[in-house]
């Protein structure tokens, strides 16, 4: 019997194969908690005076790496969930802020699949982190190690 929700091995990845993820709405609250839980204690994230009277943005921006992070819960509850075994490394592009109320979704394009031993593989793909107007917000490059198909 198949198990709902399980990840793909990496031999079931094809070399530009697309995916796209649902959405994520990145609230108020969800800034707060994360800069909490991680200690982000600037100003800019923690201070509602500090970013009305200096902060280039208008709005209470979110932290790169909160986005970063719904981007690989968005990305990994698709495609690695019982499959992903360890994540190797990554490039990070940040394009434009995200603002609380943005929803970011994740497009992924599967550019690197490759045997490693023990019938593991490596998996390298290009992710994109859109928000609801289709803009680029976030670009990186996971290269992850990934289970393979059981005998």
């Amino acid at each position: 019997m198949r198990l709902l929700g399980h990840g793909f091995y990496w031999q079931d990845l094809k070399i530009g194969e697309m995916f796209e993820t649902y959405g994520r709405t990145i609230h108020a609250h969800d800034i707060t908690a994360f800069c909490n839980v991680v200690g982000f204690v600037e100003p800019l994230f923690t201070d509602a005076e500090y970013r009305r009277k200096h902060s280039a943005m208008n709005g209470f921006a979110a932290p790169a790496a909160l986005v970063y992070s719904v981007a690989e819960g968005l990305a990994l509850a698709g495609t690695g969930h019982g499959t992903g075994l360890a994540f190797l490394h990554t490039e990070l592009d940040v394009k434009r802020p995200v603002m609380a109320g943005d929803t970011v979704r994740v497009t992924i394009e599967v550019v690197e699949a490759r045997a490693t031993s023990k019938g593991r593989g490596l998996v390298r793909t290009k992710n994109r982190v859109l928000n609801q107007r289709d803009e680029l917000v976030i670009e990186y490059n996971p290269l992850r190690l990934m289970a393979g198909r059981p005998d």
